[in-house]
């Protein structure tokens, strides 16, 4: 998947916080959602913009920022 199909960053939305393209949703906001018990199908109900494939691109955003973490020794 190339994350840049679906997801941008622009300091003029959201204060720079990774957004759907087309959309002031913010990334974290997903992730929060899917956190707390939403599934893909609600939060499409809930914000129709979003398709299933827009919600995984926020996933594997997060999988590939969890992936460059370092700890510090």
């Amino acid at each position: 998947m190339k994350l840049s199909d679906h997801i941008e960053i622009n300091p003029g939305k959201r204060f720079g916080r990774p957004v759907i393209k087309g959309t002031r949703i913010a990334v974290g906001d997903v992730l929060n959602w899917l956190a707390n018990g939403m599934s893909k199908e609600d939060i499409i109900t809930d914000f129709p913009e979003l398709t299933e494939i827009q919600i995984s691109a926020c996933l594997h955003y997060a999988a590939s920022r969890e992936q460059q973490l370092r700890v510090a020794s």
